[in-house]
């Protein structure tokens, strides 16, 4: 799924009648058209695109939901729940960007897609990954800040704050994927049709199918996945080692307890979001292409609906505002 991934997928597939070759006129930039392989000999694979679609669907309801609740209730109003926010917003937006499109392009049969949708589809689905992550950081700063500076958390994490490290996670993503796709868009191409093996538009298989020059997109080829997995990652670990001797030093066991539970949901979503992609990664020579692309389409799929759920459904904060709100409309309908 991700810029590492694909790296050895990129053999010969049966070549089509209508993939000709550029032997003549190596000046040719752009394809017509990209060829999205995606899964192929599995049998009643019209049973996952069902489950993806109905995934897709209780994503956008349950976020959407929350994403109101927070904006509804002034009592959720806080730097953790601007975060929140914005982790949901992030979760629909990565939905949109890949669940759709699978389902357009493998159950409706329309895996040839133009040039410029390709590099779109590329574009939108590494921005939703890149702010997945680094929003999973976020939150994970804001747990280490309550926990181990607890006498300085309602002055560095702030509403301010909060809403400025939200806007440069975006920033971040929005200005790393178009360079991305703008050395993308710079790469020749010898065939009319490019074939892709993966379920969307991948960086990975697109530039090393191009026949000029690929150094700039193999630099970042190489660098983004250390950059969008790595070092949140890092700095997620990072937290919970100096949240976990910050525990230990806690005498009271109320306290620790609470402490502790504070912090499992958000390690449930970062074990959801990265656990798939580590395995996926250290396993490369040993599992089969459809097996990576389903579990990565899932890695996509999942995290988006699991974390309404895990992170804030569970939490007495969050259901509290939400028997108010309910109480509210039904006893004192407009």
């Amino acid at each position: 799924m991700y810029f590492f991934l694909s790296r050895h997928d990129t053999g010969s597939v049966s070549e089509l009648t209508m993939n000709e070759d550029f032997a003549e006129n190596r000046n040719i930039s752009i394809p017509s058209y990209f060829y999205i392989r995606g899964f192929s000999g599995i049998p009643h694979i019209r049973y996952y695109y069902i489950f993806l679609f109905l995934v897709y669907i209780i994503t956008v309801l349950g976020n959407s939901c929350l994403m109101f609740v927070i904006i509804t209730d002034r009592s959720l109003h806080t730097p953790k729940y601007i975060g929140v926010f914005n982790l949901s917003l992030t979760d629909i937006f990565e939905s949109t960007a890949v669940i759709p499109q699978i389902l357009s392009t493998f159950l409706f049969g329309n895996q040839l897609i133009s040039y410029g949708l390709c590099l779109c589809n590329m574009f939108t689905v590494f921005v939703s990954l890149t702010t997945q992550s680094l929003n999973l950081a976020v939150l994970s700063f804001d747990r280490f800040v309550a926990i181990c500076l607890p006498l300085r958390y309602h002055t560095i994490v702030t509403h301010r704050s909060m809403l400025i490290i939200s806007g440069v996670t975006w920033l971040v993503a929005v200005l790393m994927m178009a360079a991305a796709t703008i050395f993308i868009s710079r790469l020749s191409f010898c065939r009319v049709i490019v074939i892709i093996n993966s379920f969307y538009c991948d960086h990975g298989p697109i530039y090393r199918s191009a026949c000029s020059n690929k150094f700039p997109s193999s630099v970042i080829g190489d660098m983004y996945p250390i950059m969008i997995l790595g070092f949140p990652a890092f700095f997620i670990i990072f937290s919970y080692t100096c949240i976990a001797v910050q525990l230990f030093r806690i005498t009271t066991p109320q306290d620790r307890q609470r402490a502790t539970k504070t912090c499992t949901a958000h390690l449930i979503l970062v074990a959801i979001f990265y656990v798939p992609i580590a395995f996926t990664y250290a396993f490369w020579f040993f599992i089969d292409t459809n097996t990576r692309i389903i579990n990565l389409s899932l890695t996509s799929a999942l995290p988006p609906l699991l974390n309404p759920i895990i992170y804030t459904m569970k939490t007495e904060e969050f259901m509290m505002s939400v028997k108010r709100l309910l109480k509210r409309r039904i006893i004192f309908p407009k």
